[in-house]
This record gives C-alpha cells, sequence and structure tokens, in this order.
C-alpha cells in the first residue's frame, strides 16, 4: 500500500465522513462542457422556470423546502430537502422545478455541464411544447 501509516489512516477518516447522495450515468457531457455550480433561490409559491432545456446534464441536491419536478417521459414527483435530481440534459424538456410549498422558500444546488457557445438555460416556446405533447407523461388532474 503507498503511503504513510498516517496518510492511509485520514484516507479511512475521510472514506467514513463521505455519503454518496447520488450516482447517475449521463447520456453525455458535451465536449469542451464547462461545469458551473449554482444555488436557486424560489419564494413561497413560485412557479420556477417555464419549461426549458440544458444543453448539458445536470445534477442536484434539494436544500430546504419542496420542489415539484417534471421532466420530459417522467411523471411529475415532489423532491424534498435532502433528496437528489437530475437530467439528462439536451433534447429533454424540464417541464417544472417550482417551489411545491406556499408557506416556506424552495432553495437547491445545481452542477451542470454546458455546451461550449450554448446558453445554461433555453427556453421552449409553445409550439414546440405542442409538438411534442405526446412524449410528456400523464399528469394528475390533467
Amino acid at each position: 500500500m503507498a503511503g504513510s501509516a498516517e496518510s492511509q489512516a485520514r484516507l479511512a477518516a475521510l472514506s467514513s465522513a463521505i455519503t454518496v447522495l447520488q450516482s447517475a450515468k449521463p447520456p453525455f457531457v458535451p465536449e469542451g462542457a464547462e461545469g458551473m455550480t449554482i444555488r436557486v433561490d424560489y419564494p413561497p409559491g413560485s412557479p420556477g422556470l417555464p419549461p426549458h432545456r440544458h444543453s448539458g446534464p445536470a445534477f442536484g441536491y434539494l436544500l430546504e423546502g419542496e420542489m415539484l419536478f417534471e421532466l420530459e417521459g417522467e411523471p411529475e414527483r415532489v423532491i424534498r430537502a435532502g433528496e437528489t435530481f437530475w437530467e439528462p440534459g439536451g433534447d429533454v424538456i424540464h417541464y417544472q422545478d417550482g417551489n411545491n410549498r406556499t408557506d416556506a422558500w424552495s432553495r437547491f444546488i445545481v452542477t451542470m455541464f454546458c455546451a461550449p457557445g450554448q446558453p445554461m438555460v433555453t427556453l421552449v416556446d409553445d409550439e414546440e411544447l405542442a409538438q411534442r405533447r405526446h412524449l410528456r407523461a400523464p399528469r394528475p388532474g390533467a
């Protein structure tokens, strides 16, 4: 084993201090992608961003509150503080990321990889939403 006994002990201590919160294999990371980590703060009742997409995968962790989360092809779900989420990016539409609570803030961290020369977020227009309606999972009450 390489390293001193002290180094090995410190490595063992670090290993016991780490908790894996999420592990995912994204379909792609664009060549030359830029990674960034952002914090998003939504006030109570905020609907969040309108339908949008990212040029690369995004990995998130909800710090506080609840988020109503919906990706194309998946049913909407509520993510609570301490839970993780991810999306593949690319062509997949992110329909919802709003605050699910009207009495508390929603705060989350997202690390995403953006393709060179492309924006972090691209909004999806009504015409495209109509064309891709068949790809959206059924929603309660819709």
